[in-house]
Parts: structure tokens; sequence; C-alpha cells
């Protein structure tokens, strides 16, 4: 083949299809020129890369064919609207739908901890078993280490490395729910641990009032992202055991399209907790005012997810894509 003889020939066909590609409309005579000439640049490409390989050209029609297939079967880009639309109606509703899940890991998870707390606190041998009393004087005293973690660094840095961490707990929790869920509850143990641990030894130092004023500000709305990553990870892992009346292909499909796009709604959640923890936890705030802030993001999340989730499900929402970007699947007996 002479590649300079074959694109002269089909050079007018290929801008022709470019620029047909890149309209936002066409007429029907338009649309069956636009099918006619990505059928012939398909098989141009064929062509080229069976007969006279060329790097350049085949990238040329690469190009083309992919935008010649967006043309014909509509694809569409992602837009603001869709952002808009993910956080008015697809978030909320996966959290209402959920809500059956991380409402109660929520409650279970925190009456741990508070026994957690309660047993290290009321018994020094527990206490002693954790860590030397030496170590523990140095975390508890005043400027110690749980003290001073909230203002050791730069603001800015610390609320990047923490919105980091907690995404990660968060992204771990959603992922390995298609691992029957059991990876999901070691993540979820640990979190209730280390908070049971670290109330129970700033309690038994007689700093508990302090310790809670540093944890509340954040702490609960960032644990309520946890619990909503946890809850919904578990409901993964229950899917793979029992998906209704759908296939499991087409549950785990859906549920899972739902749980992996809840990754970018929580990220958000625990944008606004590194915030909270770097910004307001250490400010020179009065206690009262700096709870004050972290019980307010906590209600107004609350809202958003009870409230507004409900109503985004009442109209049939389930926290899936548009329907227009599924895939089609075969009508199933029940």
């Amino acid at each position: 083949m002479d590649l300079d003889v074959f694109v002269a020939a089909h050079q007018a066909e290929w801008h022709r299809l470019e620029v047909l590609s890149k309209r936002r409309s066409l007429d029907g005579e338009e649309a069956d020129e636009l099918i006619t000439l990505y059928q012939r640049a398909t098989s141009h490409l064929a062509q080229v890369q069976a007969s006279a390989p060329d790097p350049v050209l085949e990238g040329r029609l690469t190009t083309l064919v992919a935008g010649g297939r967006s043309a014909v079967t509509g694809a569409r880009t992602a837009s603001w609207r869709d952002a808009g639309r993910y956080f008015a109606v697809s978030f909320p509703a996966a959290l209402y739908r959920s809500r059956r899940w991380w409402v109660p890991i929520a409650v279970v998870s925190l009456l741990l901890s508070a026994l957690i707390a309660w047993w290290i606190s009321s018994h020094p041998e527990v206490r002693d078993s954790i860590a030397p009393p030496d170590y523990i004087r140095e975390l508890t005293k005043p400027g110690g280490a749980y003290e001073s973690y909230y203002s050791d660094h730069p603001a800015t840095a610390f609320a990047a490395r923490v919105w980091t961490n907690n995404a990660w707990i968060a992204a771990q929790c959603l992922a390995f729910g298609v691992l029957l869920g059991l990876p999901v509850l070691y993540v979820l143990l640990e979190n209730v641990l280390n908070l049971g641990v670290g109330i129970g030894l700033m309690a038994s130092a007689g700093r508990l009032d302090l310790f809670l004023g540093l944890l509340l500000p954040h702490g609960l709305l960032e644990l309520t992202a946890v619990f909503v990553a946890a809850g919904l990870g578990l409901r993964l892992g229950w899917t793979v055991i029992d998906p209704g009346p759908r296939t499991r292909a087409a549950a785990l499909a859906e549920e899972g399209r739902s749980v992996i796009g809840m990754a970018i709604g929580l990220a958000a959640v625990l944008l606004v907790t590194g915030v909270l923890e770097a910004f307001v936890t250490p400010s020179s705030l009065p206690t009262w005012a700096r709870i004050g802030i972290g019980v307010v993001a906590e209600v107004l999340f609350l809202l958003y997810a009870l409230v507004l989730g409900r109503r985004a499900a009442a109209l049939g929402e389930v926290g899936d894509v548009e329907a227009a970007d599924r895939a089609d699947l075969r009508p199933t007996a029940a």
C-alpha cells in the first residue's frame, strides 16, 4: 500500500468525519453521512494496521474513529451538571438507603468505645498492659502527645495529612466490601480501639474534659464518615451473599457503582473534617464554641443524609449513575 496515495484519496472523508463528530446537532442526512464515514474510517484503520503500519497515521485514524464512535453512540462527557446531581441527589440518596447499616454500626461502635474507655480508666492493670506508666504520663500530661498532636504542625499541611489518612480509611472500607465485608470489620475495630484507648487514658489522668474538647469539634463528623464507609462496605459484602431478586452480577454492578461512587462524597465530607481538625480544634476559641461548630457540622450532615436523602430516595433514586449511563440488562425472572 502506498500511504501517500491512500491518505490523498481519503483525506477529504476524514476531514468531513472530524467536522461532523464535533457538531452538537445533526439533521437526518448529516447523521447518515456520519455513520457512513465512521464505518469507512474504521475500515481504513484496519487496512493500515494490516498492510502498512504507520504510527502517525494509525494514531490519527484511531482518534478519528474514537470521536466518530462517541458521536454515533451518543456518548457524553462529564459536566458540572453531573457533579451537581451527584451531591444533590445521588450521594444523599445512597446515604439514606444505607442508613440501616451505618446508623447501627455507629451506635454499636460508640458503645464499644465507651466500654473500652471505662475498662481502661477503671483498671490500672489494664493501663499497665497497654504501655509503661511513665509513657502514659507523657501522653496524657499537659502539653503531651494527645494535646500537642493538633498544634505541632502547620495547619494547612496538617489538614492535608488528616484528610488523606481519613479518606484512605474510608476507601478501604468501601473497597473491602466485595470481600464479604470481613476486612471492613478489622478496620472498624481498629478505629473503635483507638478511640476507646484515648478516652480511657485521658479519663484516668483526669483530663477527659480537655480530650473531648479537642476530639468533638472534628470527631463527630469524622467518625460518622468512617461509620458510613463501614456500613456501605458491609452492605456490599452482604450483596455478594444475598443479591435479592437481581442476578448476583447485576446486584454487584449496581451496588458496586453506588458504593465506589460514595468515595467521592465521603472524601468531600472528610475534607471538611480535616479543615475542622486543623483550624478549629487547636484554635483559641472557647471550648463550647469549638464543640458547637462540630455539633453544627454533624447536624447538617445528618439532615443532608436523612432528610434530603429521603426525598431523593422517594423519587426512586438509588445512588447509581443515571439510567442513560448504565449498561442494558436482559430481563430475568424473579
